[in-house]
């Protein structure tokens, strides 16, 4: 083989075994796919090869992933008017808390009231409602909501509280204690802060329809509760509050995600941090006029 001709990986029939381990199809195609394609980085799914077949079936080569991207965000004065417009309804609280904080929908929706802290003045982010898919062949549903704790430690967060907000969490309270009377044995407990009249955890999908509703309510179209998250992140920024703050606030895996989404929300910053370094060190000062000899002067050198 020449030494610029193009070398096709082998895909014959995989050993039994391969580096000392039991060898499966699918993990032999993929080591004589990188040793045939040194120095190329690819990730391959079961299914495919590029132009050739094994007992394993074809493979195929996974597209990267898309860029990610902030999406919509409401500005200021938007956020002020749904404000206004939820402020009554039994899930305001909740509006209000997934835009100062940019919560996830499930987030929000698995908050609990032994994670409130009034006197400290803070709430611990703890929990999430999800919608799963039902694995139990005796189910007689598709689908089933859970409540479930957070996985990673960058999401389970302790959030700070203004004492506008832990006044409208406490009102929130009263409200909620009133409506758990009112159902009497019907109500099921799950310490949340947020769930149906009856106790059980609120249906993200229904909040987002309620959602959508109260934002046309307020006179600014169709919206979904994670541009709610968007718009918070964006109004923080938009203070100056640091982005390895705002980062911490999301719940992001690390400040890398925050940049990558936000970093273009940025760049008042950076003109900013240079003006100031320049005027530091350079300063606003006359210019200085160069140094020229007399014509009648002897050049000495």
């Amino acid at each position: 083989m020449s030494r610029g001709e193009e070398r096709t990986p082998d895909l014959r029939s995989p050993p039994d075994t391969y580096g000392g381990q039991p060898c499966s199809g699918d993990r032999w195609a993929a080591s004589v796919w990188r040793r045939g394609n040194p120095g190329r980085s690819v990730r391959l799914v079961p299914g495919r090869t590029p132009g050739r077949r094994t007992g394993g079936g074809p493979w195929v080569q996974r597209r990267a992933a898309p860029p990610l991207e902030e999406g919509r965000t409401l500005t200021a004065e938007e956020g002020k008017r749904l404000l206004q417009a939820v402020m009554d309804h039994r899930m305001g609280v909740l509006v209000l808390l997934a835009l100062v904080f940019g919560l996830r929908r499930g987030e929000a929706l698995g908050l609990m009231w032994d994670a409130f802290d009034p006197e400290a003045r803070t709430l611990r982010v703890t929990h999430s409602v999800k919608r799963l898919k039902n694995r139990d062949p005796r189910a007689t549903t598709k689908t089933r909501i859970v409540i479930s704790e957070l996985k990673t430690k960058r999401s389970r967060r302790v959030l700070c509280l203004t004492p506008e907000l832990v006044e409208a969490i406490k009102r929130h309270k009263a409200a909620h204690n009133k409506e758990r009377l009112k159902a009497g044995d019907a109500w099921l407990e799950h310490g949340l802060m947020f769930p149906t009249a009856f106790g059980n955890p609120s249906d993200p999908d229904t909040f987002s329809h309620l959602f959508s509703r109260l934002a046309k309510r307020a006179g600014l179209g169709h919206w979904h509760p994670h541009e709610l998250r968007h718009s918070g992140a964006s109004l923080m920024l938009a203070q100056g509050t640091p982005l390895h703050v705002v980062s911490e606030v999301l719940g992001h895996a690390s400040i890398a995600i925050t940049k990558d989404i936000y970093g273009h929300l940025l760049e008042g910053d950076r003109r900013a941090a240079t003006e100031a370094i320049s005027s530091a060190l350079l300063g606003k000062q006359p210019p200085v006029a160069p140094k020229v000899a007399p014509e009648d002067t002897e050049d000495t050198g």
